[in-house]
C-alpha cells in the first residue's frame, strides 16, 4: 500500500465530512445542536445526483442540493429555536425525514447511468512539493480545493470577524448578547440554515465528485454522524476538523485497500479471506464517534474541550442567563 496514494484518495472522502463538520459547527456555536446531518446530506446528494441527471449541468446540482439540505435544516430551525422542542430528538427526526424523503424522491436514479464528474485540477506551483503536492495538489476534485479555502475562512469568520463574535456569544450565553441588542433568534436562524447548506454541499460531493453513477440509502454510509463526532473531536476548531475529516478519509480507504487481495508484507491477506475481519475494520470509525459522544456528554469534559456553554439548550427571551 503506497501511503500518498492512500492519503490521495482520503481527500475525497475527507471533504465531505468536512464540509459537514463545518457546517455543525457553524451550528453548534449557535447554541444548536443538528444531529440530522446524515438525513441532510443524503438529500443533498439525490437532488445534487437528480438535477445534473437532468440538466447536465453539476453546478447546478450543487446548488439544488444546498437548497434542499438547507430547507431541511430550516425545519429543526423552527421546531427547535421558535418552539423550544429537545434539539436532540429534533435532529434524529430530521434524519428519518430526510432518509424518507431522499429515497421517495430519489427512487430509479441508480438506474439512470453514469454523470459528469466534476472537474478535477492540478495547481502547477504546488503540485511539484514533495509529499504535500501529490496528495493535496494532483488531480483533486475542485470541491476539494473548495474545502481549502472554506477552512481557513471559517476560522478568520470565527474568531476574527464582529460577526463571529456574535455567534460566538450566542452560543455561550444568549441572556448576555440579547442584553447587547444581538438577536439571538436570528442568529440561530442564519448559523443553522449555514449548517444545512454545507450538509447539502457535503451531499453533493458524494455525488458528483466521490461515487457518481448510482443513488441507494447507502450513498451517505453513516459520514453524517461521523461528522457529529469530528465537531466534538476537533473542539469546534475549523483547523481540527480539517485535520480529523482527511484522516478519516484515509483511514476509511485504508480499510478499503486492507480487505483487497493483494498482499501485506508479504503474507497473504487474512482481511480478505474472512469477511468478519472487514466488518470489524468498517466498524471502527463508528465506535469512535460513541466514544467521543459519550466523552463529550460528561459536563466537566464538555467544559474541558471548550464545548459553547448553550450547546443544546432553547433560549427564551427575559428567563435568567447562564
Amino acid at each position: 500500500m503506497d501511503p500518498i496514494i492512500i492519503l490521495h484518495a482520503g481527500i475525497a472522502t475527507g471533504t465531505v465530512l468536512l464540509f459537514a463538520t463545518l457546517g455543525e459547527i457553524f451550528a453548534e456555536r449557535s447554541g444548536i445542536m443538528n444531529l440530522g446531518l446524515e438525513g441532510m446530506m443524503l438529500i443533498g446528494a439525490m437532488s445534487a445526483f437528480s438535477i445534473t441527471v437532468a440538466t447536465g449541468n453539476g453546478l447546478l446540482g450543487i446548488v439544488g442540493a444546498m437548497l434542499a439540505a438547507g430547507a431541511l435544516s430550516m425545519l429543526h430551525g423552527v421546531v427547535t429555536i421558535h418552539f423550544q422542542a429537545d434539539q436532540v430528538v429534533s435532529g434524529l427526526a430530521l434524519t428519518f425525514l430526510g432518509v424518507g424523503l431522499a429515497l421517495v424522491f430519489g427512487e430509479g436514479l441508480s438506474k439512470a447511468g453514469t454523470i459528469s464528474l466534476l472537474p478535477r485540477l492540478t495547481v502547477p506551483i504546488l503540485s511539484p512539493v514533495p509529499v504535500l503536492g501529490p496528495i493535496f495538489f494532483t488531480n483533486q476534485s475542485v470541491l476539494a480545493y473548495v474545502g481549502y479555502m472554506l477552512v481557513p475562512f471559517s476560522w478568520f469568520f470565527i474568531n476574527r470577524t464582529r460577526p463571529g463574535m456574535h455567534l460566538r456569544a450566542v452560543g455561550e450565553n444568549p441572556s448576555a448578547a440579547d442584553a447587547m441588542g444581538i438577536n439571538v433568534y436570528r442568529q440561530r436562524y442564519i448559523y443553522v440554515l449555514v449548517g444545512g447548506l454545507l450538509a447539502g454541499l457535503s451531499g453533493a460531493t458524494i455525488s458528483l465528485a466521490v461515487s457518481p453513477g448510482w443513488f441507494s440509502e447507502l450513498t451517505t454510509g453513516g459520514l453524517g454522524w461521523i461528522a457529529v463526532g469530528l465537531v466534538i473531536f476537533a473542539a469546534w476548531n475549523p483547523w481540527r476538523a480539517a485535520f480529523g475529516a482527511y484522516a478519516f478519509g484515509a483511514l476509511r480507504r485504508t480499510i478499503l485497500d486492507i480487505q483487497g487481495p493483494q498482499l501485506l508484507l508479504g503474507i497473504r491477506n487474512p482481511f480478505f479471506f474472512n469477511p468478519y475481519y472487514g466488518f470489524f475494520l468498517q466498524m471502527l470509525p463508528f465506535v469512535f464517534v460513541i466514544v467521543v459522544l459519550i466523552i463529550a456528554s460528561r459536563e466537566a469534559l464538555r467544559k474541558r474541550i471548550g464545548a459553547p456553554a448553550a450547546l443544546g439548550l432553547p433560549y427564551v427571551r427575559g428567563e435568567r442567563g447562564l
